[in-house]
């Protein structure tokens, strides 16, 4: 065997239109395991990944980080969103303290402190809204499920073999379009 086959497969999904029958069950699925050189691929359901006895997902470091730091992002936006709703509270008790002590102040004074307020209070639910925004579409990208699997050895070596035999036919037709591999008519003369 020219080429060898790395037991390391990569989940892909497809359209609902390109589904194909699963290798085990032979229903209709949209879940492909290929590998990183694209050599070998077949089409799986989602539920046999699950199967211990078929496959076992290699967890990857950098996806395990990303998901750690996604963590982290939204305990620090509940954090922001605290403490702005604690500076929120205080700027109103202080406004109300401030009302009671200067009432004869001009009306068009508080008016733009309200929009100063309303101008901040905007700008942090902007900053917000982007954090969350740029959260879930990493999110959404991935989902919780693993990406990288290794076969378990009869499934794996059923690959091998497949491979094998398909590299078998095609050196089998390339030796009988060869004329030099039948054997010549004779030419002697009786």
């Amino acid at each position: 065997m020219a080429t060898s086959l790395p037991n390391i497969w990569h989940l892909r999904r497809v359209a609902d239109t390109a589904a194909k029958s699963c290798l085990i069950c032979h229903k209709p699925s949209t879940s492909v395991l290929i590998t990183p050189n694209n050599k070998d691929y077949f089409y799986i359901c989602p539920v046999h990944l699950e199967d211990k006895h078929f496959c076992s997902p290699i967890i990857d470091a950098e996806e395990e980080e990303k998901k750690k730091k996604a963590e982290a992002m939204a305990l620090e936006i509940e954090k922001v969103k605290k403490e702005y709703e604690e500076k929120q509270k205080r700027k109103k008790e202080k406004t109300k303290e401030k009302k009671k002590d200067d009432k004869e102040k001009d009306d068009s004074k508080e008016s733009s402190k309200a929009d100063a307020e309303g101008k901040d209070s905007k700008e942090r639910d902007d900053e917000i809204d982007a954090i969350k925004n740029a959260q879930s579409t990493s999110t959404s990208m991935s989902d919780d499920s693993p990406r990288i699997f290794a076969l378990h050895k009869n499934f794996y070596q059923m690959r091998i073999d497949r491979m094998r035999n398909m590299e078998a036919a095609k050196r089998n037709r390339q030796r009988l379009q060869d004329p030099s591999f039948f054997p010549s008519v004779p030419s002697g003369g009786l």
